[in-house]
């Protein structure tokens, strides 16, 4: 047995010859045993972790959901477009829990992304730690547990939704954004401070005019966001159309179910469109 290098493999091959006939082998016997060692340990545990979950399955339900989905279907049909008069005001809230949210949120993320870059924080060591542990604990806790704490604090009602979806949002603009400030051209700012500007006047001429399109972007696109999350927010008390469709729900009021879903979905497409036809216009 000797040893070639095959170029094509990008590897070291070896080469047993048997009779005076060469047989080329794709990987040495260390290197096989190595990725059989692999799909064996990933096979038990994909095969211990199937068996945790149909411990904890009741496979009757779920044999049986094709047979109770055609069921609920059938009584969803057709929508009671009569109860749509009673939707344009939830729909409203749904849009407004989603706007002022992230209002909010872009107001506390700006001066927290600018602590948390590292060109532009006033302290590597302290400050910016901080603000990150601000951006991670808002990125960490979903829109829906914050409506829960929010629920549970101030009451029901959209004041909490709209509380929600700005704490939510803080951490996913301002992670954005610091990047796209440590992004920036140097020289840009360098140029400026060189005419003795202040520290806001270097902010203002020599960092925003370069993340403005980030900044616009990110923005809009947290809105398209936040306006899906709305949607479910009135499920934990909330406000918003998802109230109503917890409402419904519970009275099995299938046949109103498919109108608020059908315009959950209208309005999700509307703000898609319309995120999407201002980030064109702004990038």
């Amino acid at each position: 047995v000797y040893v070639r290098l095959c170029p094509e493999m990008g590897a070291v091959m070896p080469t047993v010859v048997q009779d005076d006939t060469k047989i080329w082998q794709r990987r040495d016997r260390t290197r096989q045993l190595a990725i059989w060692a692999g799909w064996f340990v990933g096979t038990f545990i994909f095969v211990y972790c199937f068996k945790l979950i149909s411990d904890k399955t009741t496979w009757f339900f779920v044999l049986d959901a094709g047979k109770q989905a055609v069921d609920l279907g059938s009584r969803m049909v057709p929508p009671e477009w009569g109860y749509m008069h009673d939707l344009w005001r939830p729909l409203w809230d749904t849009i407004n829990i989603a706007t002022i949210g992230t209002v909010i949120a872009i107001i506390i993320a700006v001066p927290v992304a600018i602590l948390a870059a590292r060109n532009t924080t006033p302290s590597v060591a302290f400050v910016r730690p901080i603000a990150l542990l601000i951006i991670v604990s808002s990125r960490s806790i979903n829109s829906l547990i914050w409506a829960l704490l929010l629920v549970a604090i101030v009451g029901p009602g959209v004041f909490a939704g709209i509380i929600a979806i700005g704490l939510r949002s803080i951490g996913f603009v301002a992670k954005l954004l610091y990047e796209a400030i440590e992004e920036i051209d140097e020289k840009q700012v360098e140029a400026v401070t060189a005419t003795g500007a202040s520290g806001p006047q270097i902010l203002s001429f020599g960092i925003v005019p370069q993340i403005l399109p980030a900044f616009a972007g990110i923005t809009v696109f947290r809105w398209d966001i936040n306006i899906r999350e709305s949607t479910v927010l009135g499920l934990v008390g909330a406000g918003g159309i998802g109230l109503e469709l917890s409402a419904k729900i519970m009275e099995l009021g299938w046949s109103s179910v498919s109108v608020i879903l059908l315009s959950i979905i209208a309005t999700v497409v509307v703000s898609e469109w319309v995120s999407a036809k201002v980030r064109h216009a702004i990038i």
